[in-house]
């Protein structure tokens, strides 16, 4: 019989904890800074304590929180998906390892204020059917990781919700994925037709450099 480990335990707690702040996001009454705040707070916990946080052990003893844009409410939006005719295999770059498998059911557009930008949407199947947007702008590899962010990863449990086709798409919940903090981890990237020319100053960021 395979023995489970404790680091089996820790993984499903962390994932546990992570579905939850999502939900607790869907599902508060507050205005939106405060739900993102109360989100932010939780996750710096997260991050700072749990065994299966994305940071190593020496990461953890000296870290005081991730560093975030301020909440800009402008760039939260509600959008219809427009679907492709058919299914559309997409090749997925990848942090390291083996590229997952990744179809792309369609795409979202943002009304952004300097024009709108459009996302394309995939369903990952290594990840059980679960839907995936990622992103990189013109913040990566400077203000923030070089190999973007991510706004869905529903089998993950981030998911800002929607009804029907129409999804919640915040870029204030933008965040970074786990190769971010230690390239141990694999992760899958944003191919080149959800790169962005222009900045999403939003969300996650790297950590301001003094000089």
């Amino acid at each position: 019989m395979l023995a489970i480990m404790s680091d089996d335990f820790d993984l499903a707690d962390w994932r546990r904890r992570v579905f939850s702040l999502y939900a607790e996001a869907r599902s508060a009454s507050a205005d939106g800074e405060a739900i993102l705040t109360t989100f932010r707070e939780a996750k710096d916990r997260l991050f700072a304590s749990h065994p299966s946080s994305p940071l190593s052990p020496d990461q953890r003893t000296s870290f005081d929180g991730l560093a975030y844009w301020p909440y800009d409410p402008a760039l939260r939006f509600s959008v219809p998906l427009e679907t492709d005719p058919g299914a559309v295999h997409a090749a997925l770059p990848a942090s390291s390892g083996n590229v997952p498998a990744a179809t792309r059911i369609g795409r979202l557009t943002m009304p952004l204020e300097h024009g709108p930008i459009r996302l394309s949407l995939y369903r990952l199947a290594g990840y059980g059917g679960g839907l995936f947007l990622p992103f990189r702008d013109a913040t990566s590899g400077n203000e923030t990781y070089g190999g973007g962010r991510y706004l869905l990863d529903t089998v993950k449990g981030a998911d800002l919700g929607g009804s029907g086709q129409t999804l919640i798409v915040d870029f204030n919940y933008a965040y970074h994925p786990s190769c971010a903090y230690d390239p141990a981890w694999s992760c899958p990237l944003a191919p080149s037709e959800n790169w962005l020319s222009m900045p999403i100053r939003a969300g996650e960021r790297l950590p301001a450099v003094a000089g």
